[in-house]
């Protein structure tokens, strides 16, 4: 590694010492959140996605920093990073972010984050409360982060995802309606499709058995089943 590059990882680390989540239920939410967006945006190269990413905005303050649970970067290429280092990415901003708030987080650290979104750029911001079941979201009016005033039913500006509150629990439905699923909703869903696929292919190979013995049963009796 070049002593130029060894020096931008001290000076800019790619940790913070936190964890990335607190518990579990934390940690399923950003994975959900983070793959949803990265499943829908797969086919774009230029739609950068990641969690618990530190990311430094201004080129020579490694102190000014955060790392969302997951954020989306329009026009950057996708790929691995370290750290989402603004002067080097176009100067592009995350342009949204998402929180999944624990017991842990304070208010006030809570509040420190909507400032730093609102001055460094994000164009939406979407904090998920998932033990209170409260999503709160702010978008940028007029230079400024915005409370959204009704989030139930509310489609994302940039992502195109609608978000709907059921019993507390929050449901991310992509432009074509379908529900941003977990991996185990993953797996089961590609489990039910393997059986499926497998009973059709059973019904196709039980059909053509009973057709080829029945054309030889009348192939027996001198009829040939192949003539029109």
């Amino acid at each position: 590694m070049a002593i130029q590059e060894r020096t931008v990882f001290e000076l800019y680390p790619s940790s913070d010492g936190e964890p990335m989540a607190d518990n579990t239920k934390q940690w399923e939410w950003i994975v959900t959140i983070k793959s949803g967006i990265e499943a829908l945006f797969r086919h774009d190269p230029d739609v950068f996605v990641a969690g618990d990413l530190l990311w430094y905005p201004v080129e020579g303050h490694p102190e000014i920093r955060r790392a969302p649970d997951a954020m989306v970067a329009f026009g950057r290429p996708k790929g691995h990073r370290m750290s989402y280092l603004q002067w080097q990415e176009a100067h592009v901003a995350p342009q949204v972010v998402f929180e999944i708030l624990s017991p842990r987080n304070s208010r006030a650290e809570m509040q420190a984050k909507l400032k730093f979104y609102n001055t460094y750029g994000v164009e939406e911001y979407y904090l998920y409360d998932p033990d209170g079941g409260e999503l709160t979201g702010w978008h940028r009016v007029n230079g400024q982060l915005q409370a959204i005033e009704t989030i139930h039913g509310w489609v994302s500006p940039r992502l195109g995802v609608r978000f709907e509150l059921q019993a507390g629990d929050l449901l991310l439905f992509n432009p074509d309606g379908s529900r941003f699923l977990s991996f185990v909703e993953y797996v089961e869903r590609a489990d039910a499709e393997r059986k499926r696929a497998d009973a059709e292919r059973k019904r196709a190979d039980a059909e053509r058995e009973r057709a080829e013995r029945l054309a030889a049963r009348l192939r027996a009796l001198g009829v040939d089943p192949d003539e029109q």
